[in-house]
């Protein structure tokens, strides 16, 4: 049990220690000074400053979390001497003649002059690359393990993941109690929903299926001929969820390089399908807030999916790794995404947020976001009993 516990420590701390990889290097790629790299939150664990950069490299208490603190990543001109040359923000204080300078804009020649090394001086492109790019390792993570399950899954499929169309097996005892569907039939889409791959498939049916009524199957029947079909299938209820449960099996795939080429692809996008749809759902009350899981919630699922084989431990951590890409690119203070939205505002209007309000959104966005983790690790813990 130790060991499991461990083992899903080490894996939240890797991919935490991607995500914040692609802050670093992007930060480091545009010159942009980083005072502090840490893996964790809290109190330091270990700590050691780069004699030859002058960055910390530190380890924290709780392995749930990470940063990447670059000079001029929060409104330093309120936090430093007005009239220092280490204040970015330092012209704004220095009258001119009569009147004030009006301070420089982001693109004007004097702005990166002024501002230094700090994230801030950069142009809003290389800004929006800055912050994307954690995001952007979890997501590439997370395809390179999509492509490596694809490889290793036995044709015909595994309790996680399957390597086959969504074409209609010949085990006449799998096909639906309703009859409707035949032999060989190949389904294109569920509910209006294109599937490509049978994990597409079974989650659509999962998905659209919870209220037991019939959902309407687009089909290719062998004769080449289409037509929709309208399949009633048997539902299922988990952590206070109902469910579509499909009964009917599909054809193995034969693996090739095309076979394995449209099974990553696919098999990428219906994960992000599926992400994206899980937030929509949750948000509008389809799934209960016991579907949620946090940090403990997910170690435990981490932890069952270690005892059931390689494979499975792989799917769920691609599937962790996609969900901190997407989750991370959000709009919402104090994410990546909002951030980006911040870059993308200030962009557009040539003008930069005032730090008291982007600190105040920041901080009202946190009490937020640690509130809702706070309940949710209660309601995990609390699971266990």
């Amino acid at each position: 049990m130790v060991l499991y516990i461990l083992l899903a420590v080490l894996i939240f701390g890797l991919l935490i220690m991607i995500h914040e990889c692609g802050h670093y290097i992007a930060a480091r790629i545009f010159r942009v000074e980083i005072t502090e790299f840490s893996i964790g939150m809290g109190p330091k664990v270990l700590s050691r400053r780069s004699k030859k950069t002058g960055i910390r490299y530190s380890i924290r208490l709780l392995p749930f979390g990470g940063f990447v603190s670059m000079r001029g990543e929060l409104d330093e001109g309120e936090k430093t001497d007005a009239n220092s040359l280490d204040n970015p923000f330092a012209h704004e204080a220095v009258p001119h003649g009569p009147e004030v300078k009006e301070p420089p804009k982001p693109g004007d020649e004097d702005y990166v002059v002024n501002y230094g090394n700090t994230l801030i001086s950069r142009p809003g492109w290389q800004r929006l690359i800055v912050h994307a790019a954690g995001a952007a390792m979890n997501i590439l993570l997370a395809l390179i393990l999509t492509l490596i399950l694809t490889l290793i899954i036995r044709v015909g499929g595994t309790q996680i993941a399957e390597f086959s169309d969504p074409v209609v097996d010949e085990n006449g005892n799998e096909i639906t109690s309703s009859a409707v569907l035949s032999l060989n039939d190949t389904i294109l889409s569920v509910n209006g929903h294109k599937v490509h791959i049978s994990d597409q498939l079974y989650y659509q049916i999962l998905r659209e299926g919870y209220k037991g009524e019939a959902l309407d199957l687009y089909v290719k029947h062998e004769d080449g001929t289409k037509e929709h079909l309208f399949v009633t299938f048997p539902t299922v209820t988990e952590q206070g969820t109902t469910l579509g449960a499909a009964d009917f099996k599909v054809y193995a795939v034969k693996k090739t390089f095309g076979t394995v080429v449209k099974q990553t692809f696919w098999k990428s996008t219906y994960v992000v399908e599926m992400i994206w749809e899980s937030l929509f759902d949750i948000v509008t009350g389809r799934y209960s807030i016991n579907a949620v899981s946090g940090p403990v919630g997910t170690a435990g699922a981490i932890t069952e999916a270690a005892r059931s084989g390689a494979a499975t431990l792989l799917y769920l951590t691609l599937i962790i790794s996609m969900n901190l890409g997407i989750f991370n690119l959000l709009p919402l203070p104090p994410l990546d995404g909002g951030h980006l939205a911040y870059t993308v505002i200030e962009m557009i209007s040539r003008r930069r947020l005032p730090g008291k309000v982007t600190g105040t959104i920041d901080a009202i966005g946190a009490f937020f976001f640690f509130g809702l983790l706070l309940f949710i690790t209660v309601k995990d813990i609390l699971a266990f009993f």
